[in-house]
């Protein structure tokens, strides 16, 4: 099973920029396709951005499309999520995922450690 590692996130004010990064190791992560979660205080976790094995498909929700781009860099081994325009929404704990592109958590085989992304208005 591949292990996460996440890095990144903060406290940023709306409108503002940051990265996400999720490293990769213990399989190989080019055999994965991988997703991006985040889960606010109170509500379910969500499916925010995934990308395949090769990085030529990718998938947004709605509620991110236009603003956030998931990428990855299979030489190392690493999957990023950048974040741009960021809203006080978009205020949660960001959770990076191993295995399939789907909007569906229990599809994913492996999980980050979680990373708070904090917007302030």
């Amino acid at each position: 099973q591949v292990q996460l590692v996440q890095s990144g996130g903060g406290l940023v004010q709306a409108a503002g920029s940051l990265r996400l990064s999720c490293a990769a190791s213990g399989r190989t992560f080019s055999n994965y396709a991988m997703g991006w979660f985040r889960q606010a205080p109170g509500k379910d976790r969500e499916f925010v951005a995934s990308i395949d094995w090769s990085g030529s498909r990718t998938y947004y929700a709605d509620s991110v499309k236009g603003r956030f781009t998931i990428s990855r860099d299979n030489a190392k081994n690493t999957v990023y999520l950048q974040m741009n325009s960021l809203k006080p929404e978009d205020t949660a704990v960001y959770y990076c995922a191993a295995g399939s592109t789907t909007v569906w958590s229990s599809r994913y085989d492996a999980w980050g450690q979680g990373t708070q992304v904090t917007v302030s208005s």
